[in-house]
């Protein structure tokens, strides 16, 4: 097959497809959700009786084909419609009156109703609301005659009510359905309504006139609460003003006075700094005093006193010797004197007894023994006597010695003396210095420890009388009581 006859056959193809999309297009009707499609023609029927026997087709929301020539297809309209009623009546009582209205209808949804409506008005669809005017002017007519106007006025819902149930039988053969009736104003030639409402009106004015007097009153009354509780409030606020101007002028008098107040307070502050500082610096100064002064004082002393009693202790021990020494040189004479004695008196004791034994036999021997006894007893006597009073003598040169080293150790050393008994007694002087401050609850020392150092060294210098005194009293006391012989040497001597 040539390429020829490929383009023929393809170009045939398009065109049979084309084709078949136009007729299809031409055949084919679709029911729009608003209308129904009434076909009608050879085949129009469908399964349902209704339709069989109608003679026609009803398609509704879905789509048919329709053959050219043989059918035909036209649409019937289901959206709603709308036509207004005016109409005049007359009432019960025989009072004309004029009644506006509007009325909502359609196509009913069921084969039914379209079946009626496309019978009556297919090819007349606009003709409806002439048709419903119609209709609902007769019933209007025929339901207000036996309804008066107050029954017109109060009672809208049941005119409308038995309007649409008288004309319902009709309007179904028409296939059509009410969906809204609304009485909409009802007017009358005479002023009846207008009378009719004229009492109540002015009950109402008379109430409303009534309300309005009493609201004025009320209001009047209100008016004079409000302005009396104005001036109360007011009141309250120039009270208020006052308090807050009295608040005002205190806060100024105290701002006026924080100054020197503040300047007070701030110097009794520097005050109690000043004095806080000062028990420090005193503190420290006595701490200093101790470490500087006290202490070094008490070695010194310690060491002076030291000395002076090891080298008193050296000299006392000295003459306690040489008091020993002497004192046994003068024992061992006297033990000497009294072995010579004792000897002398053996002695004579013996030559007293040969001269007795001789001298026994002429009768005179016992007297010259009883003589050489008492003799030899008396030498004894003397002896004994000799070396008691050496004895003594020895003894007491050895006490006036010691005592002699003793005042020359005082003399020699008095300042270590006095500095040995400052130093025992020195926490008891500054404790009576101290009694000074006792009474002084707070003391400003305006050179700092400076002065507190001259304060302190005042109060001790109260002992430099005593410290004096003592000297003088030991300087003028030693030469006359150490210095010569004493009373028992003389004694002695003599």
């Amino acid at each position: 097959m040539t390429g020829t006859e490929l383009a023929f056959w393809a170009g045939g193809v398009v065109v049979l497809f084309v084709v078949i999309i136009l007729l299809f297009k031409a055949v084919w009707r679709i029911a729009e959700p608003n209308e129904a499609l009434i076909i009608s023609g050879l085949g129009a029927h469908t399964k349902n009786e209704l339709a069989d026997s109608l003679g026609f087709k009803i398609i509704t929301g879905k789509g048919t084909a329709v053959i050219p020539g043989f059918q035909t297809a036209r649409r019937l309209r289901l959206d709603s419609r709308a036509t207004n009623l005016q109409v005049n009546c007359v009432t019960q009582q025989g009072i004309p009156v004029q009644v506006r209205g509007v009325i909502i209808y359609k196509v009913g949804d069921d084969l039914v109703s379209i079946a009626n409506a496309a019978r009556r008005f297919l090819d007349q669809q606009d003709s409806m609301n002439g048709a419903i005017h119609e209709l609902f002017t007769g019933h209007l007519r025929s339901i207000i005659g036996n309804l008066t106007v107050e029954d017109l006025i109060l009672n809208r819902e049941r005119l409308t009510g038995e309007t649409r149930s008288s004309a319902a039988d009709e309007m179904s053969k028409l296939g059509l359905v009410v969906d809204s009736l609304q009485i909409q104003e009802i007017d009358d030639e005479t002023g009846y309504i207008l009378n009719l409402g004229k009492p109540h009106a002015a009950r109402v004015a008379a109430s409303a006139r009534i309300a309005e007097a009493q609201r004025d009153q009320e209001a009047t009354e209100a008016e004079q609460v409000a302005a009396a509780k104005k001036a109360a409030a007011v009141r309250e606020s120039q009270i208020q003003q006052a308090g807050y101007t009295a608040e005002i002028d205190q806060a100024s008098a105290k701002a006026r006075q924080a100054g020197p107040l503040s300047e007070a307070t701030a110097r009794q502050e520097v005050v109690v700094q000043e004095t806080r500082a000062a028990e420090l610096e005193a503190q420290l100064a006595e701490q200093k005093l101790q470490s500087q002064v006290r202490k070094p004082a008490d070695a010194r002393a310690y060491e002076t006193v030291t000395l002076s009693q090891a080298e008193r202790d050296a000299r006392i021990a000295q003459a306690e010797a040489e008091a020993k020494e002497t004192e046994l040189r003068a024992v061992a004479q006297a033990s000497q004197v009294k072995q010579a004695a004792a000897a002398e008196a053996e002695s004579v004791r013996l030559r007293a007894e040969a001269a007795g034994a001789a001298s026994r036999a002429t009768g005179e021997g016992e007297a010259a023994a009883a003589k050489a006894r008492g003799l030899a007893e008396a030498e004894a006597a003397k002896a004994r006597g000799l070396a008691e009073a050496e004895s003594a003598r020895a003894k007491g040169l050895a006490e006036a010695d010691a005592i002699r080293a003793r005042s020359e150790a005082l003399a020699e050393n008095q300042e270590a003396v006095i500095a040995q008994q400052l130093a025992e007694n020195w926490p008891a002087i500054v404790e009576a210095g101290s009694k000074a401050f006792g009474n002084i609850d707070h003391m400003v020392v305006l050179n700092g420890a400076q002065g507190v150092e001259e304060l302190l060294a005042k109060a001790l210098t109260l002992g430099g009388t005593g410290l004096g005194l003592a000297r003088s009293l030991l300087s003028g006391a030693t030469p006359a009581a150490l210095n010569g012989a004493t009373p028992l040497e003389k004694k002695t001597d003599a």
